[in-house]
């Protein structure tokens, strides 16, 4: 699945690329944090894709989706702290913004997918991050 490996892509860009440029007092706290959060976007789509039922594979989409919202969060909070150059935290916020479009692609699919189901839907926030005041901060 694409999703599942634009996700992997930007987990491993930032396990390689981003974590060791932080300074050591970072390493076990914000370090360990974005990790965590970057790891678990594709571990939780490989869950979806594995469930059964849309409800279950969407629920596990959503997970995946507030991990990769976190995900950008700590990325965000890298840039404003200097912890790393730009260019680095620039290639994982636009492999992020990829990740987060087919994501959501993924999910929209699911939902439209579902045969005769009158589950209530959950309805989306529209709203994204405001990356490019970010950027121009730096």
């Amino acid at each position: 699945m694409l999703v599942w490996q634009k996700a992997r892509e930007l987990a491993v860009l930032v396990c390689k690329e981003l974590l060791p440029q932080l300074p050591s007092e970072e390493k076990y706290a914000l370090g360990q944090q974005l990790r965590r959060s970057v790891q678990s976007v594709p571990a939780n789509i490989a869950e979806a894709y594995g469930r059964y039922s849309f409800q279950e594979a969407i629920r596990f989409l959503y997970i995946a989706r507030g991990s990769l919202e976190e995900t950008c969060s700590y990325l965000i909070l890298t840039m404003d702290l200097e912890y790393s150059p730009i260019d680095i935290i620039s290639g994982c916020i636009d492999k992020y913004k990829e990740t987060a479009r087919l994501l959501n692609g993924y999910i929209d699919y699911l939902k439209r997918s579902r045969k005769g189901e009158g589950r209530r839907e959950v309805k989306d926030a529209d709203w994204e991050w405001d990356y490019e005041s970010s950027m121009e901060d730096h």
